[in-house]
């Protein structure tokens, strides 16, 4: 079990971290917006950043996997959005912030796998589930802080303020991951490896096989249809109520992202209890059920100019985002226990996740700019009802209480001494 000083230092990397992994998030919408870009743009360079991380996640996972050096991809990933995102502030031209969004995709295809893998390899599989609840709190408090922060500091000195706050929150998820002691982190156990007889080195799993496992696979199709349906709802709805004059910028988009992340430090904490005591099953239906209720009510809310839509819309995105991020490592470690191929797993589950997310800021814009953002809305949330139809159809992977692997259809690929 890991010193107490580097779980404290964990929950202060998924705090600070938080506000730099996502870079502007739905603050470039807006950001674009005031420079005249039209929605279509914005969604065209948003898909952009997303196909960048999508290549890059499975590469990063694998080298979280082989890496030792986990602190470190943190801190070069940090400080690598935080470059991005100024370049986008002195230049917002369409080259520049298609660069830089590239460059941020890439480095966010990292900085997943890598607080994963330090966190596996911290508390071990026994403490995954709890521990996955607890990151998720702590980086949803701090998506929370930093939302306040840029809607006082947007509203104050302007939208540039946000960029500077970025920065801020950057150094603190560096100096939080240097305190993370080395020798605390297990980095067999990291990888998902099993221990290994004594004089018997674990090796990892072949891609093949691993590949090949069809409840991964299965997850990954869900995942990528859902994120088809979320990637855009919430960037989207804070520019269909700009458009309707419904406040200031960069207050609208604080309290948008302020209600959203308020709901989804519970949810994190009711996903690791659910997934301890029932299974990852149930938490992944609820969070599939939440879009497109929340697609129904977007739709109105801009439609008729409601004010009030505001709140349900964002509660359910925090129900299904606040499962979901305990959900997705959980069910991928589960999947995986003993093939030493965890965040490699985790990389294609998250591509998955990133294709779906891109092609969603792009479908969600162009409908948008032709039909209106209330269909852009309903298109949204019925990306969301495929992805449960497969998720169900599939065979629903995740199932089981904490400490249960559950059996393997691709012909049992747990023993983690298959060569490589």
């Amino acid at each position: 079990m890991a010193a107490v000083s580097s779980l404290v230092a964990l929950a202060s990397l998924n705090l600070f971290l938080s506000d730099v992994r996502d870079g502007l998030g739905p603050f470039l919408g807006v950001f674009l917006q005031q420079k005249q870009w039209s929605p279509g743009e914005i969604g065209l360079v948003m898909t952009l950043g997303g196909l960048a991380g999508m290549v890059a996640t499975v590469p990063m996972g694998a080298l979280v996997d082989s890496s030792r050096a986990k602190r470190a991809i943190v801190v070069v990933g940090s400080a690598v959005v935080i470059a991005a995102s100024m370049a986008i502030l002195l230049a917002p031209s369409f080259s520049v912030v298609a660069l830089a969004q590239g460059v941020n995709g890439i480095a966010a295809a990292a900085l997943g796998p890598a607080v994963a893998g330090i966190t596996l390899g911290l508390v071990g599989p026994a403490g995954f589930d709890r521990q996955l609840g607890r990151n998720e709190a702590f980086n949803h408090a701090g998506n929370i802080l930093a939302a306040v922060l840029a809607g006082v500091l947007g509203w104050w000195l302007g939208l540039p303020a946000v960029f500077a706050l970025m920065a801020a929150m950057a150094v603190g998820s560096v100096l939080s991951v240097l305190a993370i002691r080395p020798g605390d982190i297990d980095h067999e156990a990291a990888r998902g490896l099993a221990p290994a007889p004594v004089g018997d080195g674990g090796q990892a799993e072949g891609w093949r096989r691993l590949l090949a496992d069809r409840r991964l696979l299965v997850l990954a199709v869900t995942l990528a249809l859902f994120h088809l349906g979320n990637g855009a709802m919430l960037p989207l709805f804070g520019q269909g109520m700009v458009a309707r004059g419904a406040g200031d910028p960069s207050a609208l988009t604080a309290l948008t992202v302020v209600v959203a992340q308020a709901t989804m430090i519970p949810m994190a904490l009711l996903a690791a209890r659910l997934a301890q005591t029932q299974g990852y099953r149930l938490v992944l239906i609820i969070a599939l059920a939440a879009l497109p209720l929340r697609g129904l009510i977007a739709a109105a809310a801009t439609e008729w100019n409601i004010g009030l839509g505001l709140y349900p819309v964002q509660i359910l995105d925090g129900v299904g985002a606040g499962l979901l991020g305990v959900a997705t490592p959980g069910i991928v470690a589960r999947l995986l226990q003993g093939t030493g191929r965890f965040n490699v797993g985790l990389g294609l589950v998250m591509t998955a996740q990133g294709i779906g997310a891109a092609l969603s800021t792009t479908l969600a814009g162009f409908v948008a700019q032709y039909a209106g953002y209330a269909a852009a809305f309903l298109v949204l949330g019925g990306a969301a009802l495929v992805a449960a139809a497969t998720y169900l159809i599939g065979g629903a992977p995740g199932g089981g209480p904490a400490g249960a692997r559950e059996g393997d259809p691709a012909g049992g690929i747990a023993t983690g001494k298959i060569a490589a």
